[in-house]
């Protein structure tokens, strides 16, 4: 597939603002149980406006990819029946439950973590919106698995918790330590959930083939040309045209700097606070990871095999 920028910085940014307000809320509730130290309501006020900036980006970027933005009301129409739709209900009600949270928290209103649970559930159906948009599509085997709604949880809560240990060394230090913790497991494990979805895709085999596109049985079918000496709608929406070596250069790059260097920051982050440098080693963790899951979801994208592509990009 062709990945769209405004809808890899949709996902990637709604995905850490949805990871950030899961993150305060814990530490919330955690508080509330006396299992923690209480964090100042600034941390959280801070906290639910990052996560309401984010997902505001993200919902901006989205309209990039629509074909006539001022249509795009008509994208709930369909709830009943579409994942994309219902993606579009949940992102507002997440953004609303992230506002009101922080207004609770500037308030001192008691009713804060209630309104927090509301934003956790909502994270939690948008995150299960927006990985099925991808993983109920049967055709496309790389997107066809529950890998992909595993992926795009653990990733959006890794980049959450990585920013809400960023927050804390700025606004409530002794807590640094336990959410850095935290980040680095949930980053350890959208490591080894993206990399069991990388082995899987590298040893699938195309359901449909040349011959079987054409009923040709010939082994040795090869086709010669396109048919056209121009380029086509088909070949630019769903192929990216780059080279093999430059996807394995892109998946490596995400591996390392999406959840390798990440973790090594915030180890140094945690282990150098004494000396006042935390909050400058996990604020480069968020910035290199997010990167690196930028990159991520680009090759997501990329790497799914439209099964159309066996015209439209396979010449000789």
């Amino acid at each position: 597939m062709n990945p769209a920028f405004s809808v890899v910085f949709l996902t990637t940014l709604s995905g850490a603002a949805q990871g950030l307000l899961i993150a305060l809320v814990g530490l919330e509730a955690a508080a509330h149980l006396g299992l923690v130290t209480g964090a100042p309501a600034d941390f959280y006020v801070g906290g639910a406006a990052l996560c309401f900036v984010l997902g505001g980006l993200g919902l901006i970027a989205s309209f990039f990819h629509l074909g006539h933005p001022e249509r795009a009301w008509r994208a709930i129409a369909m709830w009943r029946t579409s994942w994309l739709s219902r993606e579009c209900l949940c992102l507002p009600v997440f953004l609303a439950c992230a506002f009101f949270y922080g207004v609770a928290h500037w308030f001192g209103a008691s009713a804060s973590l209630a309104i927090g649970v509301l934003g956790v559930i909502a994270s939690a159906a948008l995150f299960v919106c927006t990985a099925m948009i991808y993983a109920c599509l049967r055709f496309l085997q790389e997107w066809a698995t529950p890998l992909t709604l595993v992926n795009f949880t653990l990733l959006g809560c890794a980049s959450g918790f990585t920013l809400a240990t960023a927050l804390t060394a700025w606004f409530v230090p002794q807590l640094t330590a336990g959410l850095a913790l935290c980040a680095c497991v949930l980053t350890l494990a959208g490591c080894a959930s993206r990399s069991a979805s990388l082995v899987r895709n590298a040893r699938l085999r195309p359901k449909s083939t040349v011959q079987s596109a054409t009923g040709i049985k010939n082994p040795k079918l090869v086709q010669v040309s396109r048919g056209f000496t121009a380029g086509a709608f088909n070949l630019r929406e769903f192929f990216h045209g780059k080279s093999a070596g430059t996807l394995r250069g892109v998946k490596w790059g995400f591996l390392v700097a999406a959840f390798v260097v990440p973790i090594l920051l915030m180890a140094l982050g945690v282990g150098w606070h004494s000396f006042g440098v935390s909050l400058g080693l996990l604020a480069a963790a968020c910035v290199v990871q997010y990167a690196g899951l930028v990159a991520e979801r680009w090759f997501f994208f990329a790497e799914a095999k439209h099964p159309q592509n066996l015209y439209y990009a396979r010449v000789g």
